[in-house]
């Protein structure tokens, strides 16, 4: 009885360091979406190329989660609720690594945009706001993670519209822009590619909250409406 009651407390923490990893995670790749969209708006050339070299520390820490979560799988054999826990992990660490891509990604095209003269969105104020949107969107997922909150993964999953809105409308802006002036049409596609990528950083945060409603009941709302999703959670 001790040996199988040591058995699964060891088992617990085990879970409970690999959870750990995963808001560590989450904390670093918040900084570089963070750090990505300061160089870009102050054309910090320095802090542009920390970014891009600093995504292979995102890229580390996703293989040795995975690698955790593998030797989980492997000798406990968890099952039910402590699947689920695992299966989580391993989704939720892939949208991390993928939302560190797209925070390099702001980066790189920050670079391209330094080069050039700023003919438009001197401060880049749509970007800064729906950027803003998106990272709170993704402190939010991991909260809601961290503490198995159905409310919070809700009110993420409803944000995610407000993340859309606000690339609907840079592109309605700069599709304007390029008709009203071709030159600038290079440059407003390369901040069309940061405002989609912050768009897909929202995207992702939303699929985390989505695998922590799975994680809690069990059940999977990935393609279902955010109604639904929210009728799920009040049904606690």
């Amino acid at each position: 009885m001790a040996s199988t009651e040591h058995t699964s407390k060891q088992f617990d923490a085990e879970l409970e360091a690999v959870r750990a990893l995963v808001l560590q995670m989450g904390g670093l790749v918040e900084n570089q979406i963070k750090l990505a969209v300061e160089s870009l708006v102050n054309g910090d050339v320095t802090l542009m190329n920390r970014v891009i070299a600093d995504d292979h520390r995102v890229n580390a820490m996703e293989v040795e989660i995975d690698e955790n979560c593998n030797r989980i799988i492997a000798r406990r054999q968890p099952a039910a609720g402590d699947l689920r826990m695992v299966m989580t992990v391993i989704k939720t660490i892939t949208d991390l690594e993928r939302i560190g891509d797209e925070a390099e990604k702001i980066a790189r095209m920050a670079k391209l945009l330094s080069q050039k003269e700023r003919l438009i969105l001197p401060h880049y104020n749509e970007i800064k706001n729906a950027a803003g949107l998106a990272m709170d969107m993704l402190r939010k997922s991991l909260d809601s993670f961290a503490r198995l909150d159905l409310s919070i993964a809700a009110q993420v999953i409803r944000q995610d519209e407000l993340v859309d809105e606000e690339f609907r409308t840079i592109l309605r802006y700069l599709i304007t822009f390029m008709m009203e002036d071709p030159r600038t049409i290079s440059t407003a596609l390369e901040i069309l590619f940061i405002a989609k990528a912050i768009e897909r950083i929202g995207d992702h945060a939303k699929n985390i909250s989505e695998y922590v409603v799975y994680m809690v009941k069990g059940r999977d709302v990935r393609h279902v409406t955010v109604e639904e999703i929210e009728r799920e959670v009040l049904e606690g």
